[in-house]
């Protein structure tokens, strides 16, 4: 259940006749839904939320007894990835095509099914986004810059669980990651998804080097700080010795 600015009273006049569920004047939204509702108000409090069930519906009936390689409920991928478009602001088009963007490629679900439900905008996208597979000029093959945007998402959240599938899989993964989709969301200055994407990437093709990173990141400030005061001080004695005057600072 959502309250506040996303009960009845704001959602009146959005309600429609396929979605009629209701208690006492408010709207309940399935509880795995509401942190993506709750993202998408704090930017656009007039988006059509109930579209968006709607939509989130739809792609839970059609991937039902889907399972992705984490053995969690298919579901959770296009739910996953219209969150990480509803954290860049995008939308409401965008959110619920990439709730939909597999139904059409993985369910019996067809592009005229979709354009009859949510209308030829959306399933146009969700056909963009299918029919890029893998192709490596995403820029050059995509007519809406939505569709480039969807594929990032998509891409970002299977690296987020890019360490349930086989190791050659993680690597080949990865190199097209960093080879190709990192520096895309770098191209259209998204570097939110950039940095994440080369974050998982550097982690799968390079586990030893990741992992050294990682260590001396994790350090406390505390220690850090110690180790800097140490060096600084055994660089002014040295300098010290041979007659050199010079101010050093470190962090």
């Amino acid at each position: 259940e959502i309250s506040g600015d996303l009960t009845a009273s704001v959602l009146a006049n959005q309600i429609r006749g396929s979605i009629t569920r209701r208690q006492e004047g408010e709207i309940m939204f399935p509880p795995e839904l509401v942190p993506l509702l709750e993202k998408i108000q704090s930017y656009n409090k007039q988006a059509d939320f109930l579209k968006i069930e709607q939509a989130y519906l739809f792609a839970a009936r059609a991937h039902a007894g889907q399972l992705r390689a984490s053995g969690e409920d298919y579901i959770i991928h296009p739910l996953g990835v219209a969150i990480i478009l509803a954290e860049i602001g995008l939308d409401t088009d965008t959110i619920i095509a990439a709730l939909l963007h597999d139904v059409v490629e993985d369910t019996g679900v067809t592009l005229d099914e979709l354009a009859e439900e949510f209308g030829p905008t959306i399933a146009s996208l969700v056909d963009g986004v299918t029919k890029l597979g893998r192709l490596e000029d995403l820029l050059a093959m995509a007519e809406d810059l939505r569709v480039i945007l969807i594929k990032l998402a998509d891409r970002l959240h299977n690296m987020r669980t890019l360490n349930y599938r086989p190791r050659d899989k993680q690597k080949e993964t990865a190199q097209e990651t960093r080879d190709i989709f990192a520096p895309l969301a770098g191209r259209l200055g998204i570097s939110r998804i950039q940095w994440e994407l080369e974050d998982v990437a550097f982690r799968f093709l390079e586990p030893e080097k990741y992992r050294e990173i990682a260590e001396l990141i994790d350090r406390k400030r505390d220690e850090r700080e110690a180790v800097i005061n140490h060096a600084m001080l055994d660089l002014k004695e040295r300098l010290k010795d041979v007659e050199i005057e010079a101010d050093i600072s470190g962090r």
